[in-house]
């Protein structure tokens, strides 16, 4: 099997499961492999928007720290690869297809038991774990794939923190339609003899279900004092904090990363103190420089600006608005701009289109996308915008009309999708 075979084999796998929610599935495809979920020890994270970045942050202070670390994330940019990762590194494409064939070998003894088939994510966690444990990790990042509670990574049970990032409206059609009920999912990877990390802006009406969790399972909250946390001002686009003492400068742009930064810092104290893990105050300061995730406002070239970002909701609008609006550039910029129809796009626009003198919309190459026509419909209500006929056609759009009219430069952005298409092309025209 080549690595592309196991990719498309994994991803030829159902996408959504037909029994009822929960672990047994996972667990049952778990025990067939030899339950390598239980040789892990773990930091699980869970939230609506930042998951990623914490994880990035995390996983960076304890490679710095000397541990060999895993890594989950999802969903990847460009390579699957990213979805793996020890150290920094992703998972070696024969190490990739190797371990698809024991999964997939696994999956059809299930079905020939007559168990239900393990879904793509289930199958993609399980050979995360599988390669964490061969490769003897002493810690692993995982980052959740929807929810929490019946999210396929939650089988740890070796789960030393459990971080909640900012929870808000999204996936409503499977977690719920109001924030408690989308927060009693996230909160799901709470268990006994965890600590739990908490966003210090954490919605009131998500507390009630993580407060409950963690009280249920006899655990306390820590959350970061932001009468400790301070963004300092540096060049346009860059992070420095001060939390708690750590001044820190960031790897990962945005003013909202200094949340994530925080609970970055927490963690590590939290393993340290309650577990015992050697995390100096330099491994602290460099894993937090060194933390890098693709397309999350990714500055891929700084004059003129490219910049790339993946956010898809109303509140990764409002991040990457107000990272923006802190750089001072306010109808500066061209905007380049394409999201899925089941998103609240309307209330990205409003965010977003006062950064932008123009934008040039496009339909993403998803089945949920929506078409680029019907997001010039919206964003005139908001700004100057037009049709483009391709990803490539927006970018040389954007860019020519930037130059022509002496603005900062172009921001790519509304889905990760789009990112996934646009970022090898703004790599190209960054080299220019």
């Amino acid at each position: 099997m080549t690595t592309q075979q196991a990719i498309e084999a994994l991803h030829a796998l159902p996408r959504m499961g037909q029994g009822t929610p929960g672990l047994a599935r996972m667990q049952n495809l778990c025990d067939h492999l030899g339950n390598p979920e239980k040789e892990l020890q773990c930091i699980h994270i869970a939230g609506t928007n930042g998951k990623g970045s914490l994880a990035a942050m995390t996983s960076s202070i304890l490679t710095a720290a000397g541990y060999k670390t895993g890594l989950t994330i999802s969903p990847y940019v460009v390579d699957f690869r990213e979805r793996f990762q020890i150290d920094g590194e992703m998972i070696p494409p024969r190490t990739l297809a190797n371990l698809t064939e024991k999964v997939l070998d696994a999956i059809d003894a299930i079905e020939t038991e007559g168990g239900e088939k393990p879904v793509e994510f289930e199958a993609v966690t399980a050979l995360a774990f599988l390669w964490f444990a061969r490769e003897k990790c002493d810690l692993v990042v995982l980052e959740t794939g929807l929810g929490g509670r019946c999210d396929a990574t939650n089988v740890v049970p070796h789960k030393l923190v459990a971080a909640i990032t900012k929870i808000g409206y999204d996936h409503m059609e499977v977690l719920g339609d109001t924030l408690d009920k989308i927060a009693a999912e996230k909160a799901g990877i709470i268990k006994e003899g965890t600590v739990v990390v908490n966003y210090p802006d954490q919605p009131a009406e998500a507390m009630g279900p993580i407060l409950t969790a963690a009280a249920e399972a006899h655990t306390s909250i820590i959350t970061p004092d932001k009468d400790d946390l301070t963004l300092l001002r540096g060049k346009r686009l860059e992070n420095r904090i001060d939390y708690g003492g750590y001044r820190a400068a960031l790897g990962l742009p945005g003013t909202h990363q200094a949340n994530h930064a925080a609970m970055a810092v927490e963690i590590a104290l939290a393993l340290w103190r309650e577990f015992g893990y050697d995390i100096s105050d330099d491994a602290i300061l460099q894993g937090l420089a060194d933390a890098r995730m693709p397309a999350r406002i990714e500055v891929l070239r700084r004059h003129p600006l490219l910049l790339l970002d993946g956010c898809h909701n109303p509140d990764g609008a409002k991040m990457l608005a107000a990272t923006l609006t802190r750089a001072d550039f306010e109808e500066n910029l061209v905007g380049v701009l394409g999201v899925l129809a089941d998103k609240d796009y309307k209330d990205m626009l409003s965010d977003l289109a006062p950064c932008f003198a123009k934008v040039y919309t496009v339909t993403p190459n998803c089945p949920r996308a929506l078409s680029a026509e019907e997001l010039q419909k919206e964003a005139r209500f908001h700004t100057d915008a037009e049709v483009a006929d391709s990803v490539a056609d927006a970018i040389r759009k954007a860019v020519d009309y930037a130059d022509e009219n002496n603005l900062a430069g172009v921001v790519v952005c509304g889905s990760l999708y789009l990112a996934a298409e646009a970022r090898p092309l703004l790599l190209k025209e960054a080299e220019k």
